[in-house]
């Protein structure tokens, strides 16, 4: 849709809650304008807005818990992204989504869900016992899986303890710093080798920087990634009539 004077219709502007981490906010504004750019052609993209927000201080208050209080700054982030013209919510993340609701109640736009995208491309792939790759609270916490579960009817595993241990650590202390190691490639490929061996038909990156490291090719179940799928989907939005 356009104005009169031949815009874009403001309120397809698609606004972006990022920062948490930079880095895979960054994939989200190339993915977004690379896929927009290919299906309306010459120069033209879709139009967003990205709050960046302070990764340290979102960490930090993860580690303590504080959700009611990053449910606070996710509120106020959306706010501002709608107060400045965005049409609809992008949050960069899948670990703080378990705040989704906080988003929602906060403004009158729609927040587009990071599990919604890759729910329904599993669906389409045929696929429906899933393995889940994430931060701990992704992985551990019910808000993700449940979602998957009751609206995508996939059955979702999830690596044993030790193995979550290290695909968090290596997500905060490597991925999120924009570092990508090979023995961490290796280490992840091992963990995804065993949820294959549990009966894992695909393979959901539900962390948007573990793209960083695994690529399709890196991985011996079929990838699904957060970070694409959920960019895409923001696109379709926009150029929704």
């Amino acid at each position: 849709m356009r104005d009169a004077a031949g815009n874009a219709d403001r309120n397809r502007t698609i606004g972006l809650i990022g920062g948490m981490s930079w880095e895979s906010s960054a994939l989200y504004y190339r993915v977004i304008n690379e896929v927009s750019k290919a299906r309306r052609g010459g120069h033209s993209n879709v139009r967003s807005l990205m709050l960046t927000l302070d990764f340290g201080i979102v960490e930090r208050l993860q580690r303590e818990a504080a959700w009611d209080e990053l449910g606070a700054q996710m509120a106020a982030a959306a706010r501002e992204l709608a107060a400045g013209g965005a049409g609809c919510i992008v949050l960069c993340t899948n670990t703080m989504h378990k705040l989704a609701d906080r988003i929602e109640d906060a403004v009158s736009i729609p927040l587009l869900h990071i599990a919604d995208p890759t729910g329904a491309a599993l669906r389409t792939s045929g696929h429906r016992r899933i393995g889940l790759l994430g931060t701990r609270f992704t992985m551990e916490q019910e808000f993700y899986r449940r979602r998957l579960a009751e609206q995508h009817d996939l059955e979702v595993l999830v690596p044993e303890s030790a193995e979550r241990d290290a695909v968090h650590r290596i997500i905060y202390d490597e991925l999120c710093h924009g570092r990508a190691f090979p023995e961490s490639r290796r280490a992840y490929q091992q963990i995804i080798a065993g949820l294959a061996a549990r009966g894992a038909q695909a393979l959901i990156l539900g962390c948007t920087e573990i793209t960083l490291l695994i690529a399709p090719a890196d991985s011996s179940l079929p990838v699904f990634d957060t970070t694409r799928l959920h960019a895409e989907g923001a696109v379709e939005w926009a150029l929704r009539s």
